[in-house]
């Protein structure tokens, strides 16, 4: 009897994210592998769907923006002046900056470069897209007690944050 996806078990998996055309948006080379029960190592609706399952079991789950990145926020686009910017900037480039009013971080994507203007997009490239996630299960283990106590998974090798 091989072992099942429950709380605090390492889940391993190959996967496969597509829109709903079915055009494939990203596909493992390798299996990623999670902590799973909780931990915000994989979507949420995608965890419900692997719990109870073992080695070799598929699932596919359609993830609404909400269930996903979230839904495309038109106030996440910014102008900014371009003398903020390295001097080689070029579209699709990616810089970190605070989002205004809090003390969080976002990732910014260089859309559009307009004179001595960058237009930058706070939202995530997949915000606002319905997703199909595709997955198979490759390994299923019980997580050791230093897992649990980091909430992630520790790789071959031991300890890295």
């Amino acid at each position: 009897m091989s072992m099942q996806i429950g709380k605090d078990t390492v889940v391993s998996l190959n996967y496969e994210l597509s829109d709903t055309s079915g055009k494939v948006i990203e596909k493992t080379k390798a299996p990623i592998t999670y902590l799973h029960g909780g931990y915000d190592g994989i979507f949420p609706l995608v965890e419900t769907a692997l719990q109870g399952k073992g080695v070799g079991d598929k699932c596919k789950v359609t993830l609404e923006p909400d269930d996903a990145f979230g839904e495309y926020e038109a106030d996440m686009v910014r102008t900014e002046p371009k003398n903020l910017f390295p001097e080689n900037i070029s579209v699709g480039m990616q810089f970190e900056g605070a989002t205004e009013g809090s003390d969080d971080y976002t990732l910014y994507t260089v859309k559009e470069i307009r004179g001595e203007d960058v237009v930058v997009d706070g939202n995530h490239p997949l915000a606002g897209q319905t997703l199909v996630f595709s997955g198979i299960v490759t390994g299923v283990r019980a997580a050791t007690h230093e897992e649990l106590h980091h909430g992630h998974v520790h790789g071959p090798e031991g300890h890295h944050h």
